[in-house]
């Protein structure tokens, strides 16, 4: 690039940029509004969604090589040098594209990678990475910063997009034309323009955005429904987790409830009958990746219908193992259900662990999802606790 034109690795760099943002604008809104209630639902969503990803991630590579690219080069001064505040703006805005550019899809990956969703990235190498760890909270911080960022790049294009009408029609230059192959001779300016103020200027407004999206975003209750009441029981859970893992698409996608309670009495000294436990969990408060709100459908938990699964058993003694006996009672259908557990007593504190695998199909979960490949009939369930005698 000169002070005066745009050399074509600029042009190509634009263009193709442009042309990635219109394919994974409509494929992410399309995806994501996309029911995944049938085999047929689940096989388009994944398609799109793989899409999406793709191409984000692409669009993310070139970004940072043309990012690397314009601070290397002397950029061309704008047409009209007198009009320093709408030339100052115009850069602002143009570097807040920039940085939307590498924020928008580098966010959207780390929840890719931090809730192992099933939807692939066609990239040998993106499927995950390897700094961000498969945690829902930070999955679901990332999905809240990849939507702000996301906001962002559209506003900053659509201002971008304006400003290019703008110059066209209105003022009737060759802002536009310069950006295309056409051999125009263009005026020269006294200087190309500094990177440094506009690149502050916009760096600052994402800081900011940012900084305040991740107050709401952490302190957002995800649960949508009224936390359950306190109970009154012989133990008192301090600590503990109640989490599920599924495949989807042949991957492990897990989650947890974050909000339950549970009833104890546990006699450690007992040979037979231990005690009981009645634990009740609240749907709502499901973290499950970026199907959580179709996990709270009428064709999976039905949230609105049966907002809480109760889970209530004797605690049976053999020997040196334990058997939590019982039933399970989800969207009002009551299963049977023995789960093995260990337990750890210290004086009035203990901590015990206990999985199982349950089957969705008895529960109706999924139930129009009839391909194992799609969502797996297997869940497993991983409950672990620290608990104080009161």
């Amino acid at each position: 690039m000169t002070t005066t034109a745009y050399s074509s690795q600029t042009k190509i760099f634009h263009w193709l940029t442009a042309l990635l943002i219109i394919a994974i604008i409509p494929l992410g809104v399309i995806a994501g509004q996309l029911p995944i209630d049938t085999d047929a639902q689940v096989a388009t969503k994944t398609l799109l969604f793989s899409l999406h990803k793709t191409l984000g991630v692409t669009a993310f590579l070139v970004a940072l090589a043309r990012i690397g690219y314009a601070l290397t080069q002397s950029k061309p001064a704008g047409l009209h040098p007198e009009r320093k505040l709408e030339t100052l703006l115009a850069e602002v805005v143009h570097w807040l594209l920039y940085i939307s550019l590498v924020a928008v899809p580098l966010s959207g990956w780390i929840h890719h990678s931090a809730a192992a969703i099933a939807a692939p990235i066609w990239i040998p190498f993106a499927q995950s990475l390897p700094f961000a760890p498969t945690d829902p909270t930070v999955s679901d911080f990332f999905r809240g910063l990849h939507w702000l960022w996301s906001k962002i790049m559209v506003a900053s294009i659509l201002l971008h997009f304006a400003g290019a009408m703008k110059h066209h029609f209105i003022d009737k230059d060759d802002t536009l034309r310069r950006m295309w192959w056409v051999n125009n001779v263009y005026v020269s300016h006294k200087k190309s323009i500094s990177h440094f103020p506009p690149i502050i200027a916009a760096g600052i407004f994402v800081v900011v955005a940012a900084i305040g999206a991740a107050a709401g975003i952490l302190s957002h209750d995800k649960s949508g429904a009224p936390a359950l009441a306190a109970v009154v029981s012989d133990w008192s859970v301090t600590d503990g987790t109640i989490g599920i893992t599924v495949k989807q698409l042949g991957n492990d996608v897990s989650g947890r409830f974050d909000d339950w309670v549970s009833v104890i009495s546990f006699d450690e000294t007992a040979e037979t009958i231990a005690g009981s436990v009645e634990t009740t969990i609240n749907i709502a408060s499901l973290s499950l990746g970026s199907v959580t709100s179709q996990a709270m459908g009428t064709d999976f938990f039905d949230q609105g219908q049966f907002p809480t699964a109760v889970f209530a058993a004797e605690l049976i003694r053999d020997g040196d193992a334990y058997v939590a006996d019982g039933a399970l009672s989800i969207k009002g259908i009551t299963v049977p259900v023995s789960m093995p557990f260990a337990v750890s007593v210290d004086g009035n504190s203990a901590t015990m662990t206990g999985a199982i695998q349950l089957d969705r199909r008895n529960f109706t979960i999924g139930a129009s999802i009839t391909h194992e490949g799609n969502l797996g009939f297997a869940v497993d369930m991983l409950i672990d606790l620290a608990a104080t005698r009161e």
